[in-house]
């Protein structure tokens, strides 16, 4: 259970109830991709890992993105910025009464939160005191398979329709993903669980994949041109936000990496650029399985996962040298956050501080469908 505290044109922010009596001081705040909705981290009890983040003492915040018209055709990549994660640090702390957060950007969602910290240190602006990236590229210079699809002709091609209606279809986004994790998120099911008998169908997971999200033309032609086709954000002043020239290198913040083996939108061997471009302390987790499934699986769930102290130049040499763990890397993660969660407080809950509850969570913008 949760409530909508803040909202604005591009998003409402959730805040969820306690389920421990203290909590961290430092809230959390979850930055979900915008392709997708942010229920793939909460969709049962069992494998909710936004319910374990509560059951651990966290406050937990998430962004629920706007599933957007026409009407925010217009709205760029700095939008996202500043109405994402930028109002939502200033929300949080209207909130709880606390200007430090820690901050988890799951797959775009961790590239905006790069940016955004980038952004921040130009600004001297250090409120957030540690960063999580899930399944995360900030280097797309080895793209994956997603890159296929990322040519002048096709570019332009979709440029056209975007411009045209203002912005991109949620089927087609879904369709180019699903044509890239068939094996990984349906084939894999349904040889496992249907024809084997293994387990029940996940339906949860199929309807979510199949809840997919517009995006408007202005941002998504900036993310695919500066990102994908000329790989920009990891080359110092590559990008331009909100006047701001954006240099990675200039993150300091400890940062804790999450990345999967099997997965191709994301490949680890690509995300883990991201080790030698960070200047603060960097762990680097790899999960079994892919982008999904290697990141929502709670502890007792069926995928091991490697550590490693040392972050060497190639990510072949890590996994030479790295350790392999039984379980989920959910307590791993508790560990290394903890030291960050700024001690203990009472627990707070949502219309505890200056933000009146706006309804009840999931609230209105995630149900929104790509077809409405």
């Amino acid at each position: 259970p949760g409530k909508v505290v803040y909202q604005n044109d591009l998003m409402q922010l959730i805040q969820y109830e306690p389920m421990t009596e203290t909590v961290k001081r430092r809230p959390l705040l979850i930055i979900p991709p915008w392709i997708n909705k942010f229920y793939i981290l909460d969709l049962r009890p069992s494998n909710s890992f936004i319910r374990w983040a509560v059951s651990q003492g966290h406050t937990v915040f998430v962004i629920s993105w706007v599933n957007p018209d026409e009407h925010l055709a217009a709205k760029t990549f700095t939008d996202y910025m500043l109405e994402g994660p930028l109002d939502a640090l200033d929300a949080i702390e209207q909130a709880t009464g606390e200007r430090d957060a820690n901050v988890i950007g799951y797959c775009l969602g961790g590239t905006l939160l790069a940016s955004t910290l980038a952004y921040m240190a130009v600004k001297r602006d250090d409120r957030i005191k540690s960063a999580t990236y899930l399944v995360t590229m900030v280097d797309f210079a080895e793209a994956g398979e997603l890159s296929v699809f990322i040519d002048e002709e096709q570019l332009s091609a979709l440029e056209e329709r975007m411009n045209t209606r203002g912005y991109l279809e949620g089927r087609e986004m879904a369709t180019t993903f699903n044509m890239l994790r068939a094996n990984d998120l349906i084939w894999s099911f349904v040889v496992n669980n249907y024809l084997l008998g293994k387990s029940p169908f996940p339906f949860d997971l199929l309807y979510w994949n199949a809840d997919s999200t517009r995006m408007p033309a202005a941002m998504h032609s900036f993310y695919l041109r500066n990102m994908y086709q000329e790989n920009l954000l990891v080359k110092p002043g590559g990008i331009t936000l909100d006047g701001v020239p954006i240099d990675l290198r200039k993150i300091k913040t400890p940062s804790f990496l999450l990345s999967t083996r099997e997965d191709h939108i994301a490949p680890w061997r690509s995300t883990y650029a991201a080790t030698q471009i960070y200047r603060g302390p960097v762990k680097f987790v790899l999960s079994a399985s892919g982008h999904i499934a290697g990141v929502v699986n709670p502890p007792g769930g069926k995928y091991c996962h490697w550590e490693n102290e040392k972050n060497p130049p190639t990510p072949e040499e890590w996994l030479a040298t790295a350790t392999a763990r039984s379980d989920s890397w959910w307590p791993l993660w508790e560990r290394w956050i903890s030291q960050y969660g700024g001690g203990e407080v009472p627990a707070r809950h949502p219309g505890d501080g200056e933000l009146e509850p706006i309804e009840d969570a999931p609230g209105s913008y995630v149900k929104v469908r790509a077809a409405d």
